[in-house]
This record gives C-alpha cells, structure tokens and sequence, in this order.
C-alpha cells in the first residue's frame, strides 16, 4: 500500500471519528433534547435535521464515505478494512476529551479488543 492510500484511509478514520463527536453535540443541544425527550415525533425529525452540529456531522460523514470510496478503488477491502478499527480508539479518546465521556480501564480494554478483532477477523 503506497502512502497516499494510506494517509487517505488515516483521513477517513479521523473524519469519521469527528463526524461521531460533533453529531453528539448536535444531539447534545437543548433544542434537540427537548424535543426527542418524550419520544420521537414527526417535529423532533425537523429539529435534529436543522441542528448546525448534526449537518456539520452528517456532510462530515458523507465526506469520509467519499474518501472510503477512493481508498476501495485502489486496495482490497480486506487490507483497508482493519484500519477501521482505529477508529474506536480514536472516538473514545474523543470522546473523553470534547465531552467528558467516562474512559475507565474496561472500556479502554473493550475498545481494544474490539479494534484487534477487527484486524484477526481482516486477517482470517
């Protein structure tokens, strides 16, 4: 795998990783709370598809999906695919830091071992 691939699928990783943070922002906002808080309705659509946070993190998805295309163009998925697993590692660490999300020692090790499954199961 040459470096430009491989920097292209270091770029959807972290995109990816963005994209899940600024979309709980998104969904962290009061305007958004308040209306899935007795439940989703017809209205709660209207505010979450309008919320800044969630359409920075939506077009933020659809960007890194754009870039997960070109990186299939040019590698077998099962090369490319365990690279993926980075991700959960770097949402977690994220998480703990923008948010404030819990990051104890079992979650660390869950998110781990989820990443290493990732990559045996590329690798079987």
């Amino acid at each position: 795998m040459d470096r430009s691939v491989l920097l292209l699928i270091l770029i959807n990783v972290l995109l990816t990783s963005f994209a899940q943070i600024v979309l709980k922002a998104g969904m962290s906002t009061q305007a958004v709370l308040g209306s899935v808080g007795g439940g989703f309705r017809l209205a709660s659509f209207g505010t979450i598809f309008t919320s800044p946070y969630v359409i920075l993190g939506l077009v933020m998805y659809f960007a890194s999906a754009f870039i997960w295309l070109i990186v299939l163009s040019k590698v077998e998925v099962s090369l490319a695919y365990p690279f993926v697993g980075l991700g959960f590692i770097v949402t977690m660490v994220l998480g703990a830091l923008v948010h404030g999300d819990a990051v104890g020692f079992m979650r660390i090790l869950g998110t781990l071992l989820v990443a290493v499954g990732v990559v045996v199961l590329a690798r079987s």
